[in-house]
């Protein structure tokens, strides 16, 4: 059977591109489609309208991206990710994980229930809220405020003072605090890993003068080497599987004291930076690992069951 692969995505990015790429050459049939452009429509099987599927289905989806929208238009985006995933079609990641990841909130609380080192954070509404929050924790060091929905170090800031607290207006009245870790610096690093099906792909530091290390805000992409790899790798593949993601980048930050601790799981991750220091090609990789879980999951479905004899009871 020759796969029909389904890569969502709302522009043609080099990832997506080099996804479309390897699956091609594994021999899968591919259509990149912005998720913004596939209908709920219940005169089509199964209730969906596809562009470039003739009104099938996928044999499974890769999401790359989903455009920013009103409230409204996220819902029913991720409403059709739900969709796909009740109608049996892989779809990584699927909406639930999308959805635990976009809300910094989730994931720190899943995190911290899988007992994963992650740093003291609290998210509260209102201005009032985070004052007594702040007030309650300041002593202890500094915060590092984050939009609750957010990438790419966009919008971060450190709190030191109860004055530093931006107006509610700012933040749509959501504070999302979490303690700064103390690290050495500058030039500050910080570590991002690739996960892909339980497994690490790559990894890389990140080094920059200042304390937010994004690539895409001047931070310099660096090779990791050294016996702290297998404890990184064990970490973000740990944190991947706490928020249910097929696969993530996960940002992991070393303390002065030499601990490790998981800031944040992308669901839905960049990795040109990544991929100018190591020698594995991500797309590859996740390509490799879709198409490998869609040949074991139809050899599982295709072996029959054993005929097992039981001998009637003596009546």
């Amino acid at each position: 059977m020759i796969p029909r692969i389904l890569i969502v995505s709302d522009n043609s990015d080099t990832g997506s591109s080099g996804l479309a790429a390897r699956l091609g050459r594994r021999g899968a049939i591919v259509a990149t489609v912005p998720l913004a452009a596939i209908a709920f429509d219940t005169g089509s099987p199964g209730g969906l309208s596809i562009p470039g599927f003739g009104g099938a289905l996928p044999d499974a989806v890769l999401v790359r991206s989903i455009a920013a929208g009103s409230f409204e238009a996220i819902t029913r985006r991720l409403g059709v990710l739900h969709a796909l995933s009740r109608l049996s079609v892989p779809v990584w990641n699927s909406a639930q994980a999308v959805e635990r990841c976009v809300d910094k909130s989730m994931t720190t609380f899943l995190l911290k229930n899988a007992g994963l080192p992650t740093p003291p954070t609290f998210a509260v509404e209102g201005l009032a809220a985070a004052k007594e929050i702040a007030a309650q924790e300041l002593p202890k060091g500094p915060l590092v405020l984050k939009p609750l929905f957010g990438a790419q170090g966009r919008g971060i800031r450190l709190i030191r003072t109860l004055s530093d607290l931006p107006a509610a207006d700012e933040v749509n009245s959501v504070y999302y605090l979490q303690h700064y870790v103390s690290r050495a610096g500058p030039p500050f690093r910080d570590f991002r890993v690739f996960v892909c099906a339980g497994e690490t792909v790559a990894m890389m530091s990140r080094s920059s003068d200042d304390w937010i290390t994004n690539v895409n805000r001047g931070g310099v992409p660096e090779p990791v080497s050294g016996p702290g790899k297998a404890e990184l790798a064990s970490l973000a593949v740990a944190a991947s599987a706490a928020v249910g993601a097929d696969f993530a980048g996960v940002d992991i930050v070393r303390a002065d004291d030499g601990s490790l601790f998981v800031l944040e799981v992308n669901s839905m991750p960049a990795w040109s930076g990544l991929q100018s220091v190591v020698a594995v090609n991500i797309a590859e990789a996740i390509a490799d690992a879709l198409l490998k879980f869609l040949a074991d999951r139809t050899e599982a479905t295709a072996v029959p069951r054993p005929f097992r004899f039981t001998a009637p009871a003596n009546s």
